[in-house]
């Protein structure tokens, strides 16, 4: 295919995937049913035993899988692993004809998934960073969300050979780079959460309570309100205008939030739980929603967690 010959038609495109571990092996697995057909390889000769068993083709190296594949999906550890894949040391993915795209399913840096793009470029090959979230579960159920960086017109050649594995697929961005900062943001909150998980189990744990009934109760709310998920419904992070229509929709999550916070410190005050997220919580909630407010909360109470104002 020369530089410039037409893209193959979604419909036709012959997939590969590289990296058969807990997600990348699903995630394959769940496109071996692919009309264009499918080519794998991984250093696990197992792994690619279990994929051809699913109806795929085995490579002997990326470099062979990447002459017979169109659409090339990338799902192994880290930096080190892609580079190794894709341009270190011996160019495993040169390869690969002008017209293919590379999506990089690993979470990995922004700048080596830019620098591959760029040097792909120069063979006419497309590199998007394109990393998931929903871990070996969602890979398991087909249900993956995956986030693409990259020019509009490769993400969208990828989107429906990529659905069987995954049941949401957005662009992030034009830029190689988008999809990363997607998944960093995304996991940014997904560990903080964890760690505030952490935290609310301390206090728990210090008030008598039944730890897995606590989670049982925090699984079931959270499938109904949707969790901290629920409350990303703006297209920006500016303060809100008494008459936007969003004022009045988060001026009641952040009068219920101090509530439930400031008596939430007033327990571990009881208990001598330190709370310092919780502390935190309540010092920076309001404007986090964009709904900001003047000496209602002192910051002596958003340090210690002593009592203090709430809405």
């Amino acid at each position: 295919m020369s530089a410039d010959a037409p893209a193959a038609s979604p419909g036709s495109s012959r997939l590969g995937f590289i990296g058969l571990g807990n997600i990348g092996g699903p995630m394959a697995a769940s496109l071996a049913s692919w009309t264009g057909g499918l080519t794998v390889f991984d250093v696990s000769a197992d792994a690619v035993a279990s994929l051809v068993d699913h109806g795929a083709t085995a490579a002997d190296s990326p470099a062979a899988l990447a002459r017979v594949a169109d659409i090339i999906g990338i799902c192994v550890r880290d930096d080190e692993q892609v580079l190794a894949v894709v341009d270190v040391p011996v160019k495993q993915l040169s390869t690969a004809a002008p017209g293919t795209i590379v999506a990089i399913h690993s979470t990995i840096s922004a700048d080596t998934a830019k620098a591959l793009a760029a040097t792909a470029a120069e063979r006419g090959v497309r590199v998007l960073d394109a990393p998931i979230s929903g871990g070996a579960v969602g890979a398991a159920d087909g249900r993956l969300a995956i986030m693409v960086g990259g020019p509009r017109e490769a993400y969208e050649r990828i989107v429906e050979p990529m659905g069987g594995a995954a049941d949401l697929i957005v662009h992030a961005g034009d830029a190689v780079g988008a999809g990363t900062a997607m998944k960093l943001a995304r996991n940014l909150l997904h560990f903080v959460s964890f760690t505030a998980t952490a935290e609310a189990s301390r206090l728990a744990a210090a008030a008598g309570l039944d730890l897995p009934t606590l989670g049982k109760v925090v699984r079931h709310s959270d499938a109904v309100t949707g969790g901290a998920g629920a409350i990303m419904l703006r297209d920006n992070v500016a303060e809100i205008a008494p008459d936007d229509f969003w004022y009045q929709v988060f001026l009641p999550v952040r009068s219920l939030g101090e509530k439930d916070l400031g008596l939430a410190l007033e327990l571990g005050d009881e208990l001598g739980v330190d709370l310092p997220l919780a502390a935190a919580a309540l010092r920076d909630l309001a404007a986090a929603l964009g709904v900001p407010h003047e000496g209602l909360i002192s910051d002596d109470h958003a340090s210690s967690g002593a009592n203090g104002v709430v809405a």
